[in-house]
């Protein structure tokens, strides 16, 4: 019997992205003083060899052969791992990756450079290796062909492993002959369909070592029989004579008549490549039981207010006293589920920054320049919608740090610098956010460049504008002020489609720059796209929701604490500082039910640039609200991060603070 593998196909692909990601983590980082650290790749190139050739993924698993093949001659000790060979690794898990790809999603594959990869590591195969001390390895002797006794235990399936497709991978070494041994197949009522009840004899004819062909079978020696020896000059003749089918055919190994063993059902690359991608994401067990236990309250819960429902007594005191001990259960229970589930979707960031490594190093020797990264706060979370729109923002903003920012080896060691330039990624939460930065030591911004390139541009422009305002000139579609066009950078395009992306999902891109001395561009993001904890306000007859990872502290002001500054408007006092002071009511243009500003209530909230504060009528309740898309229903709104249904059914915008502070500084 075969198993149906097909449905696991998205799990195979998922679980190979990762293991591309170790080898390439792997092969930056490798180490020859670290012997368990070229294991840690071999494995990884191992499964993935594996499972391709389980899911009929072939071109993968031949590709993949060879790298692994690579990685097992540096393990055994036979070849170092130098620059050339480190360089030819990380092309082919380039090269795995866009198969993968091109398998599974139907999109263009780069054949050149497929080709190209296959090609250079077929020739470093075909160079005898240099052993580890550096004498020249004898390599393990390769016979003409192999005699495999093939017997796996009666349980073998039932470990999710597929003996046909064990049959199939062994003839990706060369042409097979195939004879299977019905003998111990019980009457078709004892049958159990999960048990394995044929053993195999094969012929592989193939000029391959015996530890090549043991690979094959590598994840299942425990659970098998398995015999190797060399074929004889005749055995090829005296098995033709001998594997001559049982009468009925019904142990004959090729289901077709072709000689070959008849290929596992499964997804194969045709098939697995129109297949969307479902999405998944790996969830821990003790957040998984947390979400079953609280289930399980909600049952009781539920249960208790439906018999109080039930119950034909009269309703008393006692009932009510009930009646709002369950409810309050209720309410806790449903935030602690929603907490959970929402916690589900968080992963660290580091998925994201796990790859820029690799970017750095590849960008850095293109450009001749020297780089290192470092990398803060990979364990930041946030949601998995984030981390997937993330990506690419980052990854053009890391590669313009690498191109425009660091400068050369010469111009660093001229300006008193040290001669490898520093990139940084940081990730961190700030009050209802995740920030981001992307920082680099390079040159920085040049004001008057950028001034003259707007102009030269037909950007209305002027001298009296604000460091701000002219870094965000950059952003502009089209603006750029590299000298030639290059295939990293140069064509104007990536920072205005950085800043729409991060914008997209209710995010702001900042920038610093000092000339000379470096660029930091800071990415704010909300922690969630979905939940959040808010406090709602009223101003007038209009109810907005404030997040509450934003507020540090509420005050009915005095009238001495309340003032106007020259050039900063309107401030309230609190505790020797003086805050900007912004009237909810004056920014959205309606009726305040407080006629002063002593009547209402100032809101001290955390911003970018420090603190601030906002006035409104009265707080009404602290919530946790569904975040809707205002831009979705509407249109986008500045000052407005979204939309939230409250409980009496009445829609509550959601204010960015951040976005209606600046709003007003500039107005």
């Amino acid at each position: 019997m075969s198993l149906d593998v097909s449905q696991f196909v998205g799990v195979f692909l998922e679980e190979s992205f990762e293991g591309l990601d170790i080898m390439e983590a792997g092969l930056i980082d490798f180490r020859e003083d670290d012997p368990e650290a070229v294991n840690v790749i071999f494995r990884a190139a191992h499964s993935i060899k594996g499972g391709a050739g389980t899911f009929g993924f072939r071109e993968v698993s031949d590709f993949t052969h060879g790298a692994e093949t690579l990685l097992d001659q540096i393990r055994q000790g036979e070849r170092r791992m130098n620059t050339e060979t480190g360089d030819t690794l990380l092309a082919a898990v380039d090269c795995i990756r866009e198969l993968l790809r091109a398998s599974s999603e139907g999109g263009d594959l780069d054949t050149e450079k497929v080709v190209t990869t296959r090609a250079a590591i077929e020739n470093m195969l075909g160079k005898t290796p240099d052993a580890a001390a550096g004498e020249t390895a004898t390599a393990p002797a390769a016979n003409a062909g192999w005699r495999v006794g093939f017997k796996p235990n009666p349980e073998l399936m039932k470990t999710g492993n597929d003996p046909l497709r064990l049959l199939t991978e062994l003839e990706r070494l060369g042409p097979v002959k195939v004879v299977a041994d019905a003998a111990a197949l019980p009457p078709l009522g004892e049958l159990d369909p999960e048990a394995c009840y044929l053993n195999w004899d094969i012929e592989l004819s193939a000029p391959v070592t015996e530890a090549e062909v043991r690979a094959v079978f590598e994840w299942v020696e425990d659970e098998c029989e398995l015999s190797v020896t060399p074929l004889s000059p005749t055995a090829g003749e005296a098995t033709k004579q001998e594997s001559a089918p049982p009468p009925g055919g019904a142990a004959g190994g090729s289901a077709n008549g072709d000689g070959k063993p008849p290929a596992a059902k499964n997804g194969a690359a045709g098939e697995s490549g129109k297949r969307p991608d479902a999405g998944s994401i790996r969830v821990a067990v003790e957040k998984v039981d947390s979400l079953v236990n609280l289930v399980g309250e909600l049952v009781i819960t539920q249960s208790m207010l439906t018999q109080m429902g039930n119950d034909p007594g009269e309703f008393d005191l006692l009932r009510l006293e009930q009646l709002r001990e369950g409810l309050g259960q209720l309410e806790r229970q449903t935030r602690e589920l929603q907490e959970g589930v929402m916690g589900i979707r968080m992963l660290p960031i580091s998925f994201i920054f796990s790859r820029f490594p690799r970017v750095v190093r590849d960008m850095a020797g293109a450009l001749g320049k020297s780089v290192e990264l470092r990398m803060e706060g990979e364990e930041t979370e946030l949601d998995k919608g984030l981390i997937e729109k993330l990506a690419d923002p980052l990854t053009h903003l890391v590669r313009n740090a690498i191109d425009h920012g660091v400068e050369s080896t010469e111009q660093r060691k001229a300006a008193g610098k040290p001669a490898a330039g520093q990139i940084s990624l940081k990730a961190y939460h700030q009050g209802g956010n995740i920030v981001v930065e992307v920082a680099d030591d390079g040159a920085g911004l040049d004001r008057a460049r950028l001034l003259a390139k707007a102009e030269s541009q037909g950007m209305a422009v002027s001298e009296n504008m604000s460091d701000r305002e002219v870094w965000a000139l950059i952003f502009a579609a089209g603006f750029s002020t590299a000298d030639k066009v290059t295939d990293i950078s140069g064509r104007g395009v990536g920072m205005d489609v950085v800043r729409r992306n991060i914008e997209a999902v209710n995010g702001r891109v900042e920038i610093e720059s000092t000339y000379g001395k470096g660029t930091r561009i800071i990415l704010r993001l909300p922690l969630t796209l979905a939940i959040l904890d808010g406090m709602s306000v009223r101003v007038g007859d209009e109810t907005y929701i404030l997040p509450m990872t934003a507020i540090l502290e509420s005050i009915q002001p005095k009238p001495e604490q309340l003032s106007s500054i020259a050039g900063k408007g309107r401030v309230v006092h609190l505790r020797g500082d003086y805050l900007p002071l912004m009237a909810l009511h004056e920014a959205f243009n309606i009726d305040a039910r407080a006629q002063r500003a002593e009547d209402g209530i100032v809101i001290v909230v955390a911003t970018s640039d420090g603190r601030a504060a906002l006035l409104v009528d009265e707080l009404v309740a602290q919530h946790q609200v569904v975040i809707k898309s205002l831009e979705t229903n509407y249109r986008k709104v500045p000052g407005v991060s979204g939309a939230t249904i409250m409980g009496d059914g009445k829609v509550a915008l959601i204010l960015d603070v951040d976005m209606l502070l600046r709003l007003r500084r500039m107005h």
